[in-house]
C-alpha cells in the first residue's frame, strides 16, 4: 500500500510500505524539531527528534582524509593506528590484547612477526612499540624491524637490549601507524 502527499504547487511524498510488511507503526513527535536534527525511532515504532553529536573540531571535508584540530590552531589530516597488540614475550607468546592483529610468531629470543588480520594497503608504515622486562634490569631496551620484513600482512622484528643482546621481555607492546 502506498499513501500519496501531493505538493500545495507541485511534487510529493510518497509512503510505501515493503512487500512483505507486518504490522508497523510509526508515531510523529509532537513539534517540527528544530534545523539539523533527524528522526530517531527508539525500536517500537516511536519517533523523537536528536541532534548530531558534535564533532569538536573535527570535519569530513571535501577530501578524503578526516581532518581535525586538537588545538594546534590549525585543522591536519588525521593518521590512525592500524593496528595494536600488546603481548607476553616470555615462555609461550601470549596475546593480551590487540587490534587487527592475528596472530604472533616467535621466531626465537627477542625475534618476533607480528601478523595482521586484514592486510596494510602498502607496506609504508610506521611500526613503534614499548617493551618492560625483569630478566634485564637497567638496561635500555628497543624494538626493531629486522631487515627487509615490513609487507602488507605482517612485519618482523627483534627486542634488543642495551648490550647488544636480544631478549624476551615480559610485556611486549607494539603499533601500527598508517
Amino acid at each position: 500500500m502506498t499513501i500519496r502527499l501531493n505538493g500545495q504547487t507541485s511534487g510529493y511524498v510518497e509512503l510505501e510500505a515493503p512487500a512483505t510488511a507486518g504490522s508497523n507503526t510509526l508515531v510523529l513527535p509532537t513539534n517540527n524539531g528544530t534545523s539539523g536534527q533527524y528522526l530517531q525511532t527508539n525500536g517500537s515504532g516511536a519517533l523523537s527528534w536528536q541532534t548530531v553529536a558534535s564533532l569538536s573540531n573535527a570535519e569530513d571535508g571535501t577530501g578524503t582524509n578526516f581532518e581535525f584540530n586538537s588545538g594546534f590552531g590549525s585543522n591536519g589530516v588525521a593518521y590512525g593506528v592500524r593496528a595494536w597488540v600488546n603481548f607476553l614475550g616470555t615462555g609461550t607468546v601470549t596475546i593480551r590484547d590487540s587490534g587487527n592483529v592475528s596472530s604472533i610468531t616467535d621466531n626465537g629470543t627477542g625475534d618476533y612477526d607480528v601478523n595482521f588480520t586484514t592486510a596494510m594497503p602498502d607496506d609504508d608504515y610506521c611500526v613503534f612499540g614499548s617493551c618492560v622486562g625483569s630478566t634485564i634490569p637497567g638496561y635500555l631496551s628497543a624494538i626493531y624491524p629486522s631487515g627487509d620484513t615490513i609487507a602488507t600482512s605482517d612485519f618482523r622484528f627483534r627486542v634488543l637490549n642495551y648490550g647488544g643482546s636480544y631478549y624476551d621481555l615480559d610485556m611486549i607492546s607494539v603499533a601500527v601507524i598508517r
